[in-house]
């Protein structure tokens, strides 16, 4: 079974897309923030996939993505950045640090389908 990580401050952030993701077929993990999820890969070394917010308290997304392209061993992790942050600069900053993929909330379940499905599959 594929894991992913869903890292988001909201719980009905991480709820929402927990639900799509285990429709998916996905066994599912959580973290609040940046710090959280860097101990949650480091015991996860499997991880398939990583749904990452910008805007956390004590890590947020951007500095947890460069901390995660920074460990060679994390390298084929996906890394789908989904957030509110909406500025041009801010989805190129993501991309440059090693974000795969940008989706920006609100969003659907079939936007997020079509999405993960690019990502992890080619298509």
């Amino acid at each position: 079974m594929k894991k992913a990580l869903v890292v988001d401050d909201s719980k009905a952030i991480r709820e929402i897309e927990k639900k799509y993701l285990e429709e998916l077929g996905f066994f599912v993990l959580e973290a609040e923030n940046g710090e959280e999820a860097l101990e949650i890969v480091k015991e996860n070394p499997d991880l398939s996939l990583i749904l990452l917010d910008w805007h956390m308290p004590v890590m947020n997304g951007y500095e947890f993505l460069k901390k995660l392209r920074a460990n060679p061993l994390w390298s084929d992790i996906k890394v789908m950045m989904v957030t509110t942050e909406n500025q041009q600069k801010s989805v190129i900053d993501a991309i440059m640090a090693g974000a795969n993929e940008y989706l920006m909330k609100p969003f659907d379940k079939e936007m997020l389908e079509t999405k993960i499905k690019y990502l992890l599959e080619g298509f």
